[in-house]
Protein backbone atom coordinates (compact mmCIF):
# COMPACT_ATOMS: atom_id res chain seq x y z
CA UNK A 1 0.00 0.00 0.00
CA UNK A 2 1.11 3.27 -0.92
CA UNK A 3 0.14 5.33 2.75
CA UNK A 4 1.35 9.11 2.00
CA UNK A 5 -0.19 10.11 5.50
CA UNK A 6 3.00 11.09 6.68
CA UNK A 7 3.83 13.33 3.45
CA UNK A 8 0.13 15.42 3.51
CA UNK A 9 0.53 15.87 7.08
CA UNK A 10 2.45 19.00 7.01
CA UNK A 11 -0.51 20.53 4.87
CA UNK A 12 -2.68 19.49 7.19
CA UNK A 13 -5.19 21.42 8.96
CA UNK A 14 -7.32 21.49 11.91
CA UNK A 15 -10.22 18.64 11.40
CA UNK A 16 -13.10 20.14 12.87
CA UNK A 17 -13.39 21.14 16.55
CA UNK A 18 -9.62 20.48 17.06
CA UNK A 19 -9.63 16.75 15.46
CA UNK A 20 -6.46 16.85 13.48
CA UNK A 21 -3.73 19.02 14.58
CA UNK A 22 -1.54 21.37 12.59
CA UNK A 23 2.25 21.24 10.34
CA UNK A 24 4.78 18.28 11.32
CA UNK A 25 7.60 19.14 13.22
CA UNK A 26 10.70 17.90 11.69
CA UNK A 27 13.21 19.67 14.71
CA UNK A 28 12.75 17.95 18.22
CA UNK A 29 15.34 16.51 20.44
CA UNK A 30 18.70 14.87 19.51
CA UNK A 31 20.08 11.89 21.33
CA UNK A 32 19.99 8.42 21.33
CA UNK A 33 18.71 5.63 23.39
CA UNK A 34 19.98 5.53 26.80
CA UNK A 35 20.15 9.03 27.26
CA UNK A 36 20.50 10.92 30.65
CA UNK A 37 17.43 12.82 31.74
CA UNK A 38 19.17 14.30 34.65
CA UNK A 39 18.62 14.55 38.46
CA UNK A 40 18.56 11.03 38.56
CA UNK A 41 15.69 10.58 35.59
CA UNK A 42 15.11 8.12 32.77
CA UNK A 43 15.30 9.96 29.37
CA UNK A 44 12.87 7.98 26.82
CA UNK A 45 13.38 8.81 23.30
CA UNK A 46 11.16 8.41 20.47
CA UNK A 47 11.80 8.81 16.85
CA UNK A 48 8.39 9.87 15.04
CA UNK A 49 8.11 10.64 11.43
CA UNK A 50 4.87 13.23 10.26
CA UNK A 51 2.72 14.57 13.15
CA UNK A 52 1.79 11.25 15.27
CA UNK A 53 0.77 14.12 17.36
CA UNK A 54 1.86 12.30 21.30
CA UNK A 55 3.38 15.59 22.38
CA UNK A 56 0.29 18.05 20.57
CA UNK A 57 -2.36 15.72 22.73
CA UNK A 58 -0.30 16.14 26.11
CA UNK A 59 0.30 12.68 26.37
CA UNK A 60 3.89 12.68 27.15
CA UNK A 61 3.00 15.47 29.65
CA UNK A 62 0.23 13.09 31.10
CA UNK A 63 2.57 10.34 31.14
CA UNK A 64 5.63 12.18 32.96
CA UNK A 65 3.20 13.05 36.07
CA UNK A 66 1.88 9.76 36.55
CA UNK A 67 5.75 8.69 36.23
CA UNK A 68 8.03 11.34 37.73
CA UNK A 69 11.19 9.54 37.01
CA UNK A 70 11.06 9.53 33.35
CA UNK A 71 11.64 12.35 31.06
CA UNK A 72 10.30 11.62 27.09
CA UNK A 73 11.59 13.43 23.82
CA UNK A 74 11.10 12.92 20.78
CA UNK A 75 13.08 13.10 17.64
CA UNK A 76 10.60 14.21 14.19
CA UNK A 77 11.12 13.39 10.61
CA UNK A 78 8.83 15.31 8.47
CA UNK A 79 8.26 12.59 6.01
CA UNK A 80 8.52 8.96 5.86
CA UNK A 81 10.74 8.54 3.00
CA UNK A 82 13.40 10.30 4.83
CA UNK A 83 12.50 8.81 7.68
CA UNK A 84 12.52 5.23 6.74
CA UNK A 85 15.74 4.95 4.78
CA UNK A 86 17.78 6.58 7.90
CA UNK A 87 15.45 3.77 9.80
CA UNK A 88 16.72 0.81 8.29
CA UNK A 89 20.48 2.00 8.41
CA UNK A 90 20.65 2.21 12.02
CA UNK A 91 18.85 -1.36 12.51
CA UNK A 92 21.04 -3.15 10.26
CA UNK A 93 24.05 -1.71 12.17
CA UNK A 94 22.14 -1.53 15.15
CA UNK A 95 23.38 1.85 16.25
CA UNK A 96 21.71 5.22 16.50
CA UNK A 97 18.34 4.02 17.61
CA UNK A 98 16.15 5.77 19.56
CA UNK A 99 13.96 3.86 22.53
CA UNK A 100 10.82 3.86 20.62
CA UNK A 101 11.03 3.81 16.34
CA UNK A 102 8.14 4.48 14.79
CA UNK A 103 6.96 2.27 11.82
CA UNK A 104 4.83 3.25 9.01
CA UNK A 105 2.28 0.13 7.65
CA UNK A 106 3.78 0.03 4.39
CA UNK A 107 7.08 -0.82 5.98
CA UNK A 108 5.87 -2.81 8.48
CA UNK A 109 6.32 -6.01 7.05
CA UNK A 110 9.67 -5.51 5.75
CA UNK A 111 11.30 -4.76 9.28
CA UNK A 112 8.73 -7.90 10.39
CA UNK A 113 10.80 -10.08 8.29
CA UNK A 114 13.74 -8.48 8.23
CA UNK A 115 14.51 -6.81 11.71
CA UNK A 116 12.62 -8.15 14.21
CA UNK A 117 15.16 -10.30 15.59
CA UNK A 118 16.50 -6.79 16.57
CA UNK A 119 13.25 -5.46 18.07
CA UNK A 120 11.16 -6.41 21.60
CA UNK A 121 8.55 -8.99 21.50
CA UNK A 122 5.62 -6.64 22.61
CA UNK A 123 3.20 -8.97 22.92
CA UNK A 124 4.45 -8.92 26.56
CA UNK A 125 3.11 -5.54 26.99
CA UNK A 126 0.63 -4.43 24.54
CA UNK A 127 -2.82 -6.45 25.18
CA UNK A 128 -3.80 -8.14 21.69
CA UNK A 129 -7.46 -7.75 22.82
CA UNK A 130 -7.47 -4.12 22.47
CA UNK A 131 -6.56 -3.98 19.08
CA UNK A 132 -7.73 -5.10 15.84
CA UNK A 133 -7.22 -8.58 14.87
CA UNK A 134 -5.62 -7.48 11.42
CA UNK A 135 -3.82 -4.43 12.80
CA UNK A 136 -2.20 -6.33 15.62
CA UNK A 137 -1.38 -9.33 12.81
CA UNK A 138 0.73 -7.22 10.52
CA UNK A 139 3.42 -6.56 13.28
CA UNK A 140 3.99 -9.86 13.30
CA UNK A 141 7.50 -11.48 12.97
CA UNK A 142 7.82 -14.78 11.00
CA UNK A 143 8.59 -16.55 14.35
CA UNK A 144 5.05 -15.26 16.16
CA UNK A 145 6.35 -12.54 17.99
CA UNK A 146 4.75 -8.87 17.91
CA UNK A 147 7.27 -5.99 16.94
CA UNK A 148 5.11 -3.18 17.13
CA UNK A 149 2.08 -2.07 18.73
CA UNK A 150 -0.22 -0.26 16.70
CA UNK A 151 -1.13 3.20 16.82
CA UNK A 152 -3.64 4.51 14.36
CA UNK A 153 -5.41 2.97 11.37
CA UNK A 154 -7.38 4.56 7.96
CA UNK A 155 -10.45 3.03 7.88
CA UNK A 156 -11.93 3.84 4.39
CA UNK A 157 -15.12 5.49 3.93
CA UNK A 158 -16.41 7.49 0.80
CA UNK A 159 -16.53 11.78 1.07
CA UNK A 160 -18.91 13.17 -0.83
CA UNK A 161 -20.28 16.70 -1.70
CA UNK A 162 -23.41 16.57 -0.88
CA UNK A 163 -24.62 19.66 -2.87
CA UNK A 164 -23.06 18.31 -6.44
CA UNK A 165 -24.65 15.13 -5.43
CA UNK A 166 -28.28 16.84 -5.40
CA UNK A 167 -27.64 19.09 -8.45
CA UNK A 168 -26.40 15.55 -10.49
CA UNK A 169 -29.47 14.28 -9.86
CA UNK A 170 -28.11 11.24 -6.78
CA UNK A 171 -29.60 11.21 -3.31
CA UNK A 172 -27.56 13.34 -0.86
CA UNK A 173 -28.86 11.39 2.20
CA UNK A 174 -25.24 8.62 3.65
CA UNK A 175 -27.20 5.78 4.15
CA UNK A 176 -28.81 6.11 0.86
CA UNK A 177 -25.88 7.33 -1.10
CA UNK A 178 -23.80 3.59 0.70
CA UNK A 179 -26.57 1.70 -0.33
CA UNK A 180 -26.21 3.08 -4.55
CA UNK A 181 -22.64 0.69 -4.14
CA UNK A 182 -23.21 -1.33 -1.02
CA UNK A 183 -20.99 -4.23 -1.88
CA UNK A 184 -19.32 -3.75 -5.13
CA UNK A 185 -16.91 -1.25 -6.41
CA UNK A 186 -18.49 -1.63 -10.16
CA UNK A 187 -21.59 -0.12 -8.68
CA UNK A 188 -19.41 2.54 -7.40
CA UNK A 189 -18.25 3.27 -10.67
CA UNK A 190 -22.09 3.08 -12.33
CA UNK A 191 -22.95 5.61 -9.96
CA UNK A 192 -20.53 7.60 -11.38
CA UNK A 193 -21.64 7.33 -14.42
CA UNK A 194 -25.03 8.02 -13.27
CA UNK A 195 -23.30 11.47 -11.73
CA UNK A 196 -21.96 12.21 -14.99
CA UNK A 197 -24.93 12.25 -17.01
CA UNK A 198 -25.83 15.25 -15.04
CA UNK A 199 -23.06 16.67 -13.52
CA UNK A 200 -22.30 20.53 -13.09
CA UNK A 201 -20.20 21.76 -15.58
CA UNK A 202 -16.82 21.11 -14.95
CA UNK A 203 -16.88 18.33 -12.73
CA UNK A 204 -15.70 14.60 -12.48
CA UNK A 205 -17.49 11.64 -10.05
CA UNK A 206 -14.34 11.32 -8.56
CA UNK A 207 -10.88 13.20 -7.75
CA UNK A 208 -8.35 10.53 -9.03
CA UNK A 209 -7.42 7.37 -10.53
CA UNK A 210 -5.06 6.66 -8.04
CA UNK A 211 -7.79 7.69 -4.87
CA UNK A 212 -10.57 5.12 -6.94
CA UNK A 213 -7.48 2.20 -7.54
CA UNK A 214 -5.65 2.81 -3.87
CA UNK A 215 -9.26 2.34 -1.97
CA UNK A 216 -10.41 -0.83 -3.94
CA UNK A 217 -7.39 -2.63 -3.42
CA UNK A 218 -7.28 -1.42 0.16
CA UNK A 219 -10.41 -3.96 0.87
CA UNK A 220 -8.53 -6.87 -0.75
CA UNK A 221 -7.28 -9.79 1.71
CA UNK A 222 -4.36 -10.54 -1.45
CA UNK A 223 -3.16 -7.37 -3.51
CA UNK A 224 0.70 -7.50 -4.52
CA UNK A 225 2.02 -10.70 -2.14
CA UNK A 226 0.82 -14.22 -1.42
CA UNK A 227 0.55 -15.18 2.29
CA UNK A 228 3.88 -17.31 1.44
CA UNK A 229 5.70 -14.15 0.36
CA UNK A 230 5.64 -14.07 -3.35
CA UNK A 231 5.45 -11.62 -5.55
CA UNK A 232 1.80 -11.74 -7.17
CA UNK A 233 0.69 -8.32 -8.49
CA UNK A 234 0.96 -9.46 -12.08
CA UNK A 235 -0.98 -12.35 -11.61
CA UNK A 236 -3.79 -11.76 -9.14
CA UNK A 237 -6.74 -11.25 -10.75
CA UNK A 238 -7.81 -8.92 -7.82
CA UNK A 239 -5.08 -6.53 -8.67
CA UNK A 240 -6.05 -6.64 -12.28
CA UNK A 241 -9.80 -6.43 -12.37
CA UNK A 242 -9.06 -3.49 -9.84
CA UNK A 243 -7.08 -1.75 -12.42
CA UNK A 244 -9.11 -2.14 -15.07
CA UNK A 245 -12.01 -0.83 -13.71
CA UNK A 246 -10.53 2.38 -12.46
CA UNK A 247 -8.76 2.33 -16.13
CA UNK A 248 -12.60 2.18 -17.42
CA UNK A 249 -13.43 4.81 -15.25
CA UNK A 250 -11.05 7.02 -16.45
CA UNK A 251 -11.79 6.74 -20.15
CA UNK A 252 -15.49 7.06 -19.79
CA UNK A 253 -14.38 10.29 -17.49
CA UNK A 254 -15.55 9.78 -14.24
CA UNK A 255 -11.80 10.32 -12.19
CA UNK A 256 -10.04 13.91 -12.82
CA UNK A 257 -6.92 13.50 -14.80
CA UNK A 258 -4.28 14.94 -11.81
CA UNK A 259 -2.00 12.84 -8.95
CA UNK A 260 -3.47 13.16 -5.47
CA UNK A 261 -1.72 14.97 -3.46
CA UNK A 262 0.30 17.11 -5.90
CA UNK A 263 -0.65 21.40 -5.85
CA UNK A 264 -2.74 20.53 -9.02
CA UNK A 265 -4.82 18.23 -7.46
CA UNK A 266 -5.04 20.56 -4.35
CA UNK A 267 -6.57 22.98 -6.81
CA UNK A 268 -9.03 20.92 -7.72
CA UNK A 269 -10.89 20.47 -3.68
CA UNK A 270 -10.03 24.40 -3.83
CA UNK A 271 -12.74 24.83 -6.80
CA UNK A 272 -15.04 22.05 -6.02
CA UNK A 273 -14.10 20.01 -9.30
CA UNK A 274 -15.04 16.46 -8.33
CA UNK A 275 -18.02 15.39 -6.10
CA UNK A 276 -16.37 12.03 -4.35
CA UNK A 277 -13.35 10.48 -3.00
CA UNK A 278 -11.80 7.44 -1.17
CA UNK A 279 -11.29 8.96 2.26
CA UNK A 280 -10.18 7.39 5.64
CA UNK A 281 -10.38 10.33 8.81
CA UNK A 282 -6.70 11.81 7.99
CA UNK A 283 -8.39 12.44 4.76
CA UNK A 284 -10.96 14.78 6.16
CA UNK A 285 -7.93 17.25 7.68
CA UNK A 286 -6.64 17.33 3.94
CA UNK A 287 -10.00 18.34 2.54
CA UNK A 288 -10.25 20.90 5.54
CA UNK A 289 -6.91 22.52 4.70
CA UNK A 290 -7.27 22.60 1.18
CA UNK A 291 -10.95 23.77 0.90
CA UNK A 292 -12.47 27.34 0.49
CA UNK A 293 -14.27 28.39 3.52
CA UNK A 294 -17.81 27.91 2.26
CA UNK A 295 -17.32 24.17 1.51
CA UNK A 296 -17.89 23.59 5.24
CA UNK A 297 -20.82 21.82 6.19
CA UNK A 298 -20.94 20.56 2.45
CA UNK A 299 -19.39 17.31 2.51
CA UNK A 300 -20.74 13.91 4.26
CA UNK A 301 -19.48 10.64 4.42
CA UNK A 302 -20.57 7.05 3.41
CA UNK A 303 -19.69 3.63 3.76
CA UNK A 304 -17.29 2.87 0.97
CA UNK A 305 -18.73 -0.26 -1.46
CA UNK A 306 -16.04 -2.92 0.88
CA UNK A 307 -14.29 -1.60 4.25
CA UNK A 308 -10.60 -1.63 3.36
CA UNK A 309 -7.49 0.42 5.28
CA UNK A 310 -5.27 3.26 3.92
CA UNK A 311 -2.69 4.26 6.64
CA UNK A 312 -1.68 4.08 10.18
CA UNK A 313 1.22 2.99 11.96
CA UNK A 314 3.17 1.31 14.55
CA UNK A 315 5.66 1.91 17.62
CA UNK A 316 8.49 -0.40 18.37
CA UNK A 317 11.61 -0.58 20.67
CA UNK A 318 14.70 -1.97 20.02
CA UNK A 319 16.39 -4.48 22.26
CA UNK A 320 19.53 -2.59 21.79
CA UNK A 321 18.39 0.47 24.19
CA UNK A 322 19.38 0.80 27.51
CA UNK A 323 15.69 1.51 28.64
CA UNK A 324 13.90 -0.65 26.36
CA UNK A 325 11.36 -2.06 29.31
CA UNK A 326 10.95 1.34 30.00
CA UNK A 327 10.30 1.72 26.81
CA UNK A 328 8.27 -0.87 26.04
CA UNK A 329 5.83 0.56 28.95
CA UNK A 330 5.44 3.56 27.62
CA UNK A 331 4.89 2.47 23.95
CA UNK A 332 1.90 0.07 25.10
CA UNK A 333 0.44 2.99 27.83
CA UNK A 334 0.77 5.65 24.17
CA UNK A 335 -0.87 3.16 22.15
CA UNK A 336 -4.02 1.58 24.63
CA UNK A 337 -7.70 2.74 23.93
CA UNK A 338 -7.94 5.72 26.06
CA UNK A 339 -4.55 7.87 24.90
CA UNK A 340 -5.98 6.33 21.42
CA UNK A 341 -9.22 8.02 22.14
CA UNK A 342 -7.89 11.58 23.55
CA UNK A 343 -4.88 11.55 20.30
CA UNK A 344 -8.71 11.37 17.97
CA UNK A 345 -9.74 13.79 19.33
CA UNK A 346 -6.74 16.06 19.61
CA UNK A 347 -4.88 14.95 16.09
CA UNK A 348 -7.65 13.06 14.19
CA UNK A 349 -5.84 9.77 14.01
CA UNK A 350 -8.14 7.20 14.20
CA UNK A 351 -7.78 4.25 16.96
CA UNK A 352 -6.44 0.72 16.33
CA UNK A 353 -8.10 -0.57 19.28
CA UNK A 354 -12.05 -1.09 19.18
CA UNK A 355 -12.57 -0.19 22.86
CA UNK A 356 -12.02 3.43 21.91
CA UNK A 357 -14.69 3.53 19.54
CA UNK A 358 -17.03 2.90 22.96
CA UNK A 359 -15.39 6.24 24.51
CA UNK A 360 -16.93 9.98 23.70
CA UNK A 361 -14.00 11.32 22.05
CA UNK A 362 -14.52 8.55 18.86
CA UNK A 363 -18.52 7.86 19.66
CA UNK A 364 -19.87 11.62 19.55
CA UNK A 365 -17.34 12.88 17.28
CA UNK A 366 -18.23 15.57 14.56
CA UNK A 367 -16.43 17.53 12.01
CA UNK A 368 -16.75 20.82 10.24
CA UNK A 369 -16.79 19.35 6.74
CA UNK A 370 -19.55 16.91 7.17
CA UNK A 371 -21.36 18.64 9.81
CA UNK A 372 -23.69 16.01 11.77
CA UNK A 373 -21.95 12.84 10.05
CA UNK A 374 -21.07 10.93 13.14
CA UNK A 375 -17.68 10.19 11.40
CA UNK A 376 -16.59 8.39 14.81
CA UNK A 377 -19.15 5.58 14.27
CA UNK A 378 -18.67 5.74 10.84
CA UNK A 379 -15.32 4.97 10.45
CA UNK A 380 -15.81 2.65 13.62
CA UNK A 381 -17.73 0.49 11.55
CA UNK A 382 -15.28 0.59 8.80
CA UNK A 383 -12.19 -0.32 10.71
CA UNK A 384 -14.02 -3.33 12.34
CA UNK A 385 -14.94 -4.95 8.77
CA UNK A 386 -11.71 -4.20 7.26
CA UNK A 387 -10.24 -8.05 5.93
CA UNK A 388 -6.65 -9.39 7.36
CA UNK A 389 -4.43 -8.01 5.03
CA UNK A 390 -1.24 -9.52 3.25
CA UNK A 391 1.45 -6.62 3.18
CA UNK A 392 4.80 -7.31 1.67
CA UNK A 393 7.93 -5.63 2.17
CA UNK A 394 7.70 -3.72 -0.96
CA UNK A 395 3.87 -2.80 -1.09
CA UNK A 396 4.52 0.90 -1.74
CA UNK A 397 6.73 0.23 -4.93
CA UNK A 398 3.95 -1.51 -6.02
CA UNK A 399 1.05 1.14 -4.96
CA UNK A 400 3.32 3.78 -6.68
CA UNK A 401 4.02 2.09 -9.58
CA UNK A 402 0.33 1.22 -10.32
CA UNK A 403 -1.14 4.35 -9.35
CA UNK A 404 1.27 7.04 -10.62
CA UNK A 405 2.96 5.35 -13.67
CA UNK A 406 -0.20 3.51 -14.15
CA UNK A 407 -3.82 4.49 -14.14
CA UNK A 408 -3.22 8.00 -13.96
CA UNK A 409 -1.85 7.77 -17.82
CA UNK A 410 -5.34 6.63 -18.86
CA UNK A 411 -6.53 9.56 -17.25
CA UNK A 412 -4.17 11.48 -19.54
CA UNK A 413 -5.33 9.74 -22.95
CA UNK A 414 -3.27 6.22 -22.92
CA UNK A 415 -5.21 3.22 -23.30
CA UNK A 416 -5.81 0.48 -20.46
CA UNK A 417 -3.22 -1.58 -21.89
CA UNK A 418 -0.45 1.12 -22.08
CA UNK A 419 -0.92 2.08 -19.05
CA UNK A 420 -0.85 -1.58 -17.35
CA UNK A 421 2.58 -2.68 -19.26
CA UNK A 422 4.22 0.98 -17.91
CA UNK A 423 3.64 0.63 -14.74
CA UNK A 424 4.48 -3.35 -14.59
CA UNK A 425 7.89 -2.30 -16.74
CA UNK A 426 8.29 0.29 -13.63
CA UNK A 427 7.25 -1.77 -10.81
CA UNK A 428 9.97 -4.77 -12.12
CA UNK A 429 12.37 -2.40 -12.33
CA UNK A 430 12.12 -0.96 -8.94
CA UNK A 431 11.56 -4.40 -7.67
CA UNK A 432 15.00 -5.57 -9.17
CA UNK A 433 17.17 -2.85 -7.46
Amino acid sequence: MRARKSVVLAAIATLGAGLLAGCADDGGDEGGSGSSGGEGKTTITLGLFGTMGFKEAGLYDEYMKLHPDITIKENVTERNENYYPALVNHLTTNSGLMDIQAVEVGNIAEVAQTQGAKLLDLSKYGKESDYLEWKWKQAATPDGQTIGLGTDVGPMAICYRKDLFEKAGLPTDREEVGALWAGDWEKFVDAGRDYQKNAPSGTTFMDSPGGLLQAILSSETERFYDSSGEVIYKTNPAVKAAFDLTAAAAEDGLVGNQTQFQPAWDTTIANSKFAAMSCPPWMLGYIKGKSKPDAAGKWDVAAAPKSGNWGGSFLAVPKSGKNAEEAAKLAAWLTAPEQQAKLFKVQGNFPSTPPAYEMPEVKTAKNDMTGDAPIGEIFAEAAKDAPVQVIGPKDQIIQQGLTDNGVILVAQGKSAKEAWDTAVKTIDNNLDQ
